[in-house]
């Protein structure tokens, strides 16, 4: 179908709403939207498949606005299309408590597929949807029962293609073949500083034919035709993801600004935004949509919504013809977990490395949920993270639920969350905890859209050993329990890491992370008979006397120690407590009655210990408590001789306990 005036329109509604807004505000970025709008437009109207009265529906097409900054692109586009963003939601753009934020954030925004802004993560996540998409596919479609059968497209920009992790996500999608994922790149040669010149001159069409993808090229970003025959021809290919690269004029029609950084991340101002106006022959009030547009998009969004009503139809009958899967389906879709903990979970005894105990929890809870999904940035095996006899998701094999990252810790996180976005599976992977670092920004990014990711993270402690410094988290753990909406748990023994397994698949409103351990830690019997309050996130594993002379603290495998040196104390008549600290995070959550009780304000010797950094233990010690933790970096030597070096023992524990109780 030809494109007409109404297209043309339709592309400068989006152009100067995205205009007016900015101006409105005083703040923003009009230049990508005014570039990019035609390529938007030809999308949404011609290719894109939603239902905006379901922005959540299972088979819809994605859209991931990489280039987040330019959000009063995707903002129109949801305006026009007719999901709950309304016109006055675009005019209280950026301001506070609105639907239209500086940047999309999904679940804030209906329609918003992800939340975007860090550059390249849009374009990791989308990748991760893809990957949902292909696994699900293969998992659940029949004959004639396409249930799941979507694309996933992004929008990027230089800059996206700038940060390393879209290059780690993109060098795996081209491994993987993923036909079902488009990218398109809004190459304007512009960056906020200036110049793409001054920094990035690169043949981004090599580097992505190098990474297996099919590369295309739009000469005119204003040619819709053009833009149409690309998107068709890319959703034509079967063997591997696409770049459609589209060259653009960033601040289009602006007669001063346009193609300069002068338009990238500020308003236009009332003299040019009337003359960009100009040149878009738009005479209308600011925020206005012509009728037609509207008409336009409603069509397209009327189709959409039978589309959704035909897939409704598809499943009912899918269920009648494949009940058992079906039943799987529809669990997966509404983040249901069936299984029968007390019957599936093992039993652990003896001394038990945390890290092998999740190895054999995981293997245990694998064949009752199809839909987890795991894997490692390269390090399966000592992550232990490898499902047995799940097959591995790769080219021609999707199905495979053990995904290899490789040694690609930031796409790992940021594909995790794009998985997790997609809906209808449960993702895990690990790596060690002092890489945490490496995937920082995804995993920020997943506590901010409170995805229920899961992250495994072993070798929690200088216990590491010879691996040294380099591999010995110290500050990790503290840098981790900062982040808002993100649970920590570190567990004291194999039955705690059980514990913390299926609190993660029962809670799925948040990401979780769990440290484990590389060295074997006793099986304590005091961890057991408290699993009803594990929940709590602490809660008092021993008691001696009336508990009212010292408290002493502690996570993971130094459990162990605080209770040793608890009994070696007791002896001595000292009256003391140990409490077991999981999970600060839920701890923190707990009444005030609750937290009292664990700790007793008129108790103010307290003793922490934990192989970490001290910072976060200080909020539970008080003034007259003391941290045994680790402010300084590891060293390198066997692991049972660097922990007892930086004092980590039971006498030291001791002696820093009586050093409290003399203070008087």
């Amino acid at each position: 179908m030809a494109f007409s005036q109404v297209d043309n329109l339709a592309v400068n509604t989006i152009r100067t709403l995205s205009i007016d807004a900015v101006e409105r505000a005083n703040a923003g970025h009009p230049g990508l939207p005014m570039g990019a709008a035609p390529m938007a437009h030809v999308l949404w109207s011609r290719f894109l498949r939603y239902d905006p009265k379901r922005p959540d529906w299972l088979n819809r097409d994605r859209f991931v606005l990489s280039a987040g900054h330019g959000s009063m692109l995707l903002y129109s586009l949801l305006h026009l299309a007719g999901f709950d963003v309304s016109i006055e939601d675009i005019q209280q753009f950026r301001q506070f408590g609105s639907k239209t934020p500086g940047h999309p954030e999904y679940g804030h925004t209906p329609g918003v597929d992800a939340t975007t802004g860090p550059l390249g993560q849009g374009i990791g996540m989308a990748v991760g949807m893809a990957m949902a998409e292909r696994f699900l596919a293969s998992t659940f479609n029949r004959d004639g029962f396409p249930l799941v059968d979507h694309y996933t497209y992004a929008l990027c920009g230089d800059g996206d293609l700038m940060e390393g992790v879209a290059a780690e996500a993109a060098s795996l999608a081209g491994h993987l073949g993923l036909h079902k994922l488009i990218v398109l790149y809004d190459s304007n040669d512009i960056s906020l500083d200036g110049p793409t010149r001054w920094s990035f001159t690169e043949d981004v069409a090599k580097r992505f034919s190098a990474y297996g993808w099919h590369v295309l090229r739009v000469e005119d970003g204003n040619d819709l035709a053009a833009i149409e025959q690309a998107i068709a021809t890319a959703r034509s290919f079967t063997d591997g993801p696409t770049l459609i690269e589209v060259k653009t004029i960033i601040g289009f029609g602006a007669p001063t600004k346009q193609g300069t950084s002068a338009v990238h991340g500020s308003p236009l101002g009332a003299e040019e935004a009337a003359k960009a106006k100009a040149a878009y022959h738009w005479s209308f009030d600011p925020f206005h949509v012509p009728d037609e547009v509207y008409a336009l998009y409603g069509d397209r969004s009327a189709a959409g919504r039978a589309e959704a009503a035909r897939w409704d139809e598809l499943v009912e009958q899918y269920g009648q013809a494949h009940p058992e899967a079906a039943q799987a389906f529809v669990d997966a879709l509404h983040q249901r977990v069936r299984v029968d903990w007390d019957r599936i979970l093992p039993t652990f005894e003896g001394e038990v490395a945390t890290r092998d105990a999740f190895g054999q929890i995981i293997n245990a809870i694998a064949p009752h949920v199809p839909v987890l999904v795991g894997g490692s940035a390269d390090l399966s095996g000592s992550n232990k993270t490898l499902m047995k006899d799940a097959g591995r998701f790769e080219r021609g094999s999707y199905s495979g639920r053990n995904f290899f990252y490789g040694v690609r810790e930031h796409a790992m996180g940021a594909i995790l969350n794009g998985m997790a976005l997609h809906g209808a599976v449960v993702p895990f992977a690990g790596t060690f905890l002092v890489f945490c670092d490496y995937l920082r920004p995804a995993l920020r990014l997943s506590a901010l859209m409170e995805v229920p990711v899961l992250h495994i993270l072993t070798h929690d402690s200088i216990a590491v050993g010879e691996d040294g410094p380099t591999h010995q988290p110290v500050e990790q753990l503290a840098s981790l329990r900062v982040i808002p909406g993100l649970r920590v748990f570190r567990p004291a023994d194999a039955t705690e890491t059980a514990q913390a397994v299926r609190f993660a698949l029962e809670h799925r409103d948040k990401p979780v992370a769990i440290a484990l351990t590389r060295q074997k830690v006793p099986t304590l019997p005091e961890v057991a008979a408290h699993a009803a309050d594990f929940a709590r996130g602490a809660y008092v594993a021993a008691q001696y006397g009336d508990g009212e002379q010292l408290v002493l603290m502690a996570t993971g495998s130094e459990l162990q120690l605080v209770l040793a040196a608890a009994r070696a104390l007791a002896a001595e008549g000292v009256s003391c407590r140990v409490v077991n600290f999981p999970c600060m995070e839920l701890f923190n959550q707990q009444d005030a009655a609750y937290q009292a009780e664990v700790l007793p304000p008129s108790v103010t010797r307290r003793l922490a210990v934990e192989m970490a950094h001290s910072m976060p233990w200080h909020a539970y010690v008080g003034l007259q408590g003391k941290v045994l933790g680790i402010d300084r970096f590891g060293a390198s030597g066997p692991g049972d001789v660097v922990v007892k070096a930086y004092g980590f023992t039971v006498d030291h524990v001791i002696r820093a306990a009586r050093e409290l109780l003399e203070r008087g």
